[in-house]
């Protein structure tokens, strides 16, 4: 019986774990890993800033257009185009597009939530600047500039497109 307990205690006395060679091979690899892995990473979220950015120029056109296209059909009815009902929202406009501000082509568009919007105005020629938010600042926005007469079209101009 001694025998027994004897080698049943060398055997619970065995050191079992990793040897200093296997730990320095795993990290290793996961060095390696990381190197690999985090550039990819910091360029996928710059191209997804980007994508957000051409989301919302292509929303600020389209909403511009469809305002537009109300208006159009308000005026043909005996109607004005100084607010035009979207989606049932009031959309304030100048020279038959929206104005440049909250009222107008940030409702037009959608874009009040996801994005940070400065300056503008509610007159002809004011512009607005709409950017996504971006490490360094202004390097992922753009502007609306709202008709300045009758008869001109807005101007969408992207102000900064590195977005990083």
């Amino acid at each position: 019986m001694r025998n027994v307990l004897r080698a049943m205690g060398r055997k619970g006395n065995t050191n079992a774990g990793f040897t200093l060679v296997e730990l320095v091979v795993v990290i290793a690899i996961v060095g390696i890993l990381a190197a690999v892995a985090i550039p990819r990473f910091i360029a996928a979220e710059t191209d997804a800033r980007k994508a957000k950015l051409n989301g919302a120029v292509a929303a600020v056109k389209s909403g511009s257009a469809l305002f537009n296209a109300q208006c159009r059909l308000n005026v043909a009815s005996g109607g004005s185009c100084g607010t035009v009902t979207m989606e049932g929202l009031a959309v304030t406009g100048v020279n038959a597009y929206p104005t440049a501000d909250a009222a107008g082509i940030v409702a037009a568009a959608g874009v009040a939530a996801d994005y940070t919007v400065t300056g503008g105005g509610a007159a002809g020629g004011d512009t607005v600047t709409i950017s996504v938010a971006s490490p360094t600042a202004n390097s992922c926005a753009f502007t609306y500039t709202a008709p300045a007469a009758t008869g001109d079209a807005p101007a969408v101009a992207i102000t900064g497109s590195a977005c990083n």
